[in-house]
């Protein structure tokens, strides 16, 4: 119980945390059940997850990001595109950090 409470606490914090855009990051956080429900794995399976949640460029959350600007084409946009980077915008580490605060305190409760 404890260990699918856990998961299901991670996959929802993560998935309300993630910044809304065309919602596939949100979509991609999926639970995987392992040792009939005695293991979890929440996984993002979105490419640019990572980004997402330390930035890039100057804004880079692990300072290891590019320090000068770059221009790409966008397809989507259909245009060139300046850029600096994108600021952090976390959404993995807090749910993981709420999970592990829940699942501290069930164990707690249980005696173990």
């Amino acid at each position: 119980r404890v260990i699918t409470e856990t998961a299901e606490l991670i996959q929802g914090q993560a998935q309300a945390l993630a910044p809304t855009g065309d919602g596939h990051l949100r979509s991609s956080i999926e639970i995987r059940y392992y040792n009939r429900g005695l293991s979890a794995e929440i996984i993002v399976g979105a490419a640019y997850a990572i980004y997402v949640e330390y930035g890039t460029g100057i804004y880079s959350s692990t300072g290891n990001g590019r320090r000068t600007p770059w221009v790409y084409w966008s397809e989507k946009l259909n245009r060139y595109v300046y850029t600096r980077g994108m600021k952090p915008q976390p959404y993995w580490q807090p749910a993981i950090e709420a999970g592990s605060r829940h699942f501290e305190r069930e164990l707690g409760r249980l005696g173990a």
